[in-house]
């Protein structure tokens, strides 16, 4: 085990891990001011969770990081918006259970940075999170340590609410009347290495039972570079969402070229109406600043979440990785197309140096001035 990492944690032990989602607080002004014409401005309304809000910026995100290891130095970056403590060795010190070490967060951040949190409390990473996708309200919410408690509050959770359970692999396990968790845990092992193979089956039987051999691992936020565009209402339609993909990878282009940086993954994280996100990666081929790449590994991303008609209320996009694009290798090509898609998105750059961003922007993008 390396230093100041905590040992992998299993259900039965008290609740010692916070999982800890950051967001602004929003006031009813903000609200109102922001809904479309026509609309009435009494609430949020349906479709709309309270308190839903710009995203978090980076240099909070960082502070808000430091303001974590206040509390304890095992503290895990989950970019862009949240992070996962284990305060094991700080109740002493503070002379707090681990709940009301989330309040001492919430207050913090509330007065530091106007940031509200959410917090699931629980005794690994795994019920954390699920503790604090309970209720997309600021709370502090704990699952108690012992087996029983852990086991009710499983019992009926979905496959696809255990963190790690895709759609193909829920749809594998109700093809067979395995629909949630309590029936996932009680199926035996070899019955499931059946339905998802050896690896998969030994995870999902683990994660159903409440178990979590994953430590919290100390880290620090990899250099990124993010971009998030934010609708005025829940954005069903896709072509939509493309678009602001679209504007999303060329601005992200456009700063990584100007400040000479190339970009080694892309993620991409999208906000839903109740104020749940789904986060996917994905590496590329060769570090770039290449819009077009950029675009297209955006694309394969949304398209690879089968969002359909989810209610997205934004879309970010954050480069990582990020190195220096003079230590970055580019394989070359013989395709004319390519070579031409660079001289011309080296011209934009220099239009966008001279006449302003606004100068030259993607056909099909939105206007973000």
């Amino acid at each position: 085990m390396t230093p100041r990492q905590t040992p992998p944690a299993r259900s039965g032990e008290q609740p010692h891990v916070l999982y800890v989602r950051f967001h602004p607080v929003e006031h009813p002004v903000e609200r109102a001011a922001e809904a479309p014409s026509g609309a009435p401005r009494t609430g949020p309304g349906p479709g709309r969770a309270p308190g839903t809000g710009p995203g978090i910026d980076a240099d909070t995100y960082e502070g808000l990081l430091a303001l974590l290891t206040e509390v304890t130095p095992v503290v895990e970056a989950i970019p862009p918006d949240a992070a996962l403590a284990d305060v094991a060795g700080a109740l002493r010190y503070f002379d707090r259970d681990a709940a009301g070490l989330a309040e001492v967060v919430r207050v913090r951040a509330l007065a530091r940075y106007g940031v509200d949190c959410s917090v699931g409390v629980a005794a690994n990473p795994l019920l954390a999170r699920m503790a604090a996708a309970q209720d997309a309200r600021s709370a502090v919410r704990t699952v108690p340590g012992d087996p029983d408690a852990v086991a009710a509050f499983l019992a009926d959770k979905p496959p696809t609410a255990l963190p790690g359970v895709g759609q193909a692999t829920a749809r594998a396990l109700h093809s067979y009347g395995l629909d949630s968790a309590a029936r996932i845990a009680a199926v035996p092992l070899p019955t499931l290495r059946r339905i998802l193979g050896p690896a998969t089956a030994r995870r999902v039987h683990d994660w159903a039972r409440g178990i979590d051999p994953v430590p919290v691992t100390p880290n620090a936020p990899a250099r990124s570079m993010g971009a998030e565009h934010r609708f005025g209402h829940d954005e069903l339609d896709p072509e939509r969402r493309c678009r602001a993909l679209l504007t999303l990878a060329d601005r992200l282009g456009s700063r990584l070229r100007t400040s000479g940086q190339v970009a080694r993954a892309l993620t991409l994280t999208v906000r839903y109406a109740d104020r749940s996100t789904t986060t996917r990666s994905r590496t590329l081929a060769e570090p770039t600043a290449h819009t077009p790449t950029l675009t297209a590994t955006a694309y394969a991303l949304h398209a690879a979440l089968g969002l359909q008609r989810a209610r997205v209320r934004s879309l970010a996009l954050r480069a990582e990785g990020l190195t220096a694009a003079e230590q970055a290798s580019h394989q070359l090509t013989f395709d004319p197309a390519d070579d031409k898609a660079r001289r011309i998105e080296a011209a934009v750059d220099r239009a966008r140096a001279r006449f302003g961003d606004r100068a030259v922007r993607p056909a099909g993008g939105f206007d973000t001035s």
